[in-house]
């Protein structure tokens, strides 16, 4: 198809905006399901999507569209994710795009992630159509929603497009805004073939299946490419678009997002941001990739069957490839033997890696507290990072310990402020500024990250009844007053259980900690000491009383003496015992560790 009525565009919005639900309207507005096909969130192609009603992964789909003056337009459409935690597959669907649609809940208004969305949108110099949605509800507002846009992100409040994406309220009128606003793409057919890979995932059958933006030139099935970065060598044996099924085609031209199958069979030969050209006439320079994403949350991930093992280290392998903000190393624990020390974006993003693997590749894991990664000073000068708590040196080694801070953005209502004021000095958070935007607040705070990856969502929305939400930027390091927290059983630590806390919060911790692995640890035929240490000083225990053998029962009468040389017996028995015994710590007792901080 002529370039020329080619549009390329992604919906981004703060979740439960309704983004899924805007997507399958286009879909059916442009006709491309069958009656039969039509679902809810049709895009979203995970179970895990489909449960929590969350996108996890960014789906493209094409569509033809006739507009009111009679051309034919192909519009590629990307899908995108909402929450903070999967703001890395935003990022990368707006480099495939010249425009974005932005979705605004039109009875909640700006939220957290419409805000950093936006910005990611204008950053990257993207034709951005407002669009507000939920008309139909019977508390939307508007005028206010428009004000809200207008005041917060600047846009003219007469250009705000009211939608509702569960009626199919306005879908033509924004089909019609996109052909009218988002621009052609600007490559060249007869430039040197250059193709961004912007997703890639692995199929058992195909080998690696690479999502790509043609920016120029042409690419056809049977030429010979070549990865500019990796510098690897392959043929293209199929290609396919989506239309919203996968469709095969004998050729991708610029402009067009397509799938492109090499019969790669190495997870480590593809990289997302990477750049294929043709062998022949190869492009003088590969397109600018990706920002490379650190993980900013840790938990090592564990098989509870030591022959799981090898099944864990490929499902990683595949799962790495699909999302290059996830990363692994090796890790062994004398408590759980080996597993793998997992890197995330934030602990939702931990949550769903962790659920992938146990329902997509069989596994049953067993998953440490997450942490985050520290900077260490130690006496001699030298800095180092350390992403588990079992890496810290004793404390007569370190000159102090820099813990990552975070400016957090969090909305809410007017009447909830002083909630989540409270929430964010508990965190040890301080305020940085506040300001109003109709019925709605906005609190900035500086947190320290390890604050905000344990249940400040949930006690967040708690505080605000749903209604409030953050976005957070990593803003560098601060000196803390840290220390690592061991858990003892019976004299010996479990390095799976230490957690790194701040000195006024490690009472509470190492208290709440041991009265929880008290009543999970089961009883033995000896007394087990459970402790909670800092270095030699042990702050807090709890004891699983021994389980007790009646060893008179068969003393009728008689002298009280031989009671008593029974039961001494026993104790002497029992002090033999406790010192050859080991104690086996069940999978809850690891999980307690995750849910410090609940509400009971």
């Amino acid at each position: 198809m002529d370039p020329e009525r080619i549009r390329n565009f992604c919906i981004i919005a703060h979740i439960d905006h309704g983004k899924s639900t805007l997507a399958d309207r286009l879909l059916d507005a442009t006709g491309s399901l069958g009656e039969r096909e039509k679902r809810a969130q049709f895009l979203d192609k995970m179970d895990l999507e489909q449960e929590r009603g969350i996108t996890i992964k960014a789906q493209t789909a094409r569509m033809l569209w006739r507009a009111r003056d009679g051309e034919e337009y192909q519009l590629n459409l990307i899908d995108t994710p909402g929450h903070v935690d999967f703001s890395y597959e935003v990022s990368r669907a707006l480099h495939a795009c010249e425009g974005a649609v932005l979705v605004v809940d039109a009875t909640q208004g700006i939220e957290a992630q419409t805000l950093a969305n936006a910005s990611l949108a204008l950053d990257a110099e993207l034709a951005l159509l407002p669009v507000a949605n939920k008309i139909d509800l019977p508390s939307a507002d508007l005028d206010a929603v428009s004000r809200e846009l207008e005041e917060v992100i600047g846009f003219d409040k007469s250009d705000v497009l009211a939608v509702s994406a569960k009626q199919g309220q306005g879908i033509e009128d924004l089909l019609e805004r996109i052909v009218q606003k988002v621009p052609p793409p600007a490559g060249k057919r007869d430039a040197p073939t250059r193709a961004l890979i912007f997703d890639a995932w692995f199929d058992a059958y195909q080998g690696v299946a690479a999502l790509v933006r043609v920016v120029d030139g042409v690419l056809e099935k049977g030429d010979r490419v070549l990865l500019m970065a990796q510098g690897g060598e392959h043929e293209v044996q199929q290609l396919h678009v989506v239309d919203p099924h996968p469709r095969k085609v004998s050729a991708l031209e610029a402009g067009e997002v397509g799938v492109v199958l090499c019969g790669v069979k190495s997870l480590d030969e593809v990289r997302i941001g990477d750049t294929l050209t043709r062998v022949r006439n190869p492009a003088p320079e590969a397109l600018p990739g990706f920002r490379e994403v650190k993980p900013m949350v840790f938990a090592g991930l564990y098989p509870t069957l030591a022959e799981e093992y090898p099944s864990l280290k490929s499902a990683l392998e595949k799962l790495r490839l699909n999302d290059t903000s996830f990363q692994y190393e090796f890790e062994s624990s004398t408590a759980l033997g080996f597993g793998f020390r997992c890197g995330f974006l934030g602990f939702l993003h931990c949550e769903i890696i962790q659920e992938r693997l146990e329902r997509e590749y069989d596994l049953t894991l067993v998953k440490t507290a997450p942490t985050v990664r520290y900077r260490v000073v130690d006496r001699s000068g030298a800095v180092r990072e350390i992403e588990s708590p079992a890496a810290l040196q004793a404390p007569r080694e370190i000159e102090r310990i820099e813990e990552p801070m975070v400016l957090a953005t969090i909305h809410a209502p007017q009447n909830c402020i002083g909630a989540v004021i409270a929430l964010c000095q508990e965190r040890r958070g301080r305020q940085r500024d506040m300001s109003m935007h109709g019925a709605r607040a906005q609190l900035r705070y500086e947190l320290p990250l390890a604050e905000l990856v344990t249940h400040f969502h949930d006690r967040l929305k708690s505080a605000t009844r749903g209604y409030g939400s953050y976005d957070y930027e990593l803003i560098g390091y601060r000196p803390a007053n840290l220390v690592k927290l061991d858990i003892l059983v019976n004299g010996e630590c479990v390095d799976a259980l230490s957690l790194i806390v701040h000195r006024e919060k490690a009472q509470f911790t190492g208290g709440e900690l041991t009265r929880r692995l008290r009543d999970l640890i089961p009883r033995q035929m000896f007394e087990v000491a459970i402790q909670a240490a800092i270095g030699s000083k042990v702050i807090a225990r709890a004891t699983v009383r021994a389980m007790r053998k009646n060893v008179t029962a068969k003393c009728y009468g008689g002298d009280v003496t031989r009671k008593r040389k029974l039961l001494e017996k026993q104790k002497r028995g029992k002090r033999r015992m406790k010192r050859v015994g080991s104690v086996e710590i069940p999978q809850q007792a690891f999980l307690a560790a995750l849910r410090l901080g609940d509400e009971e």
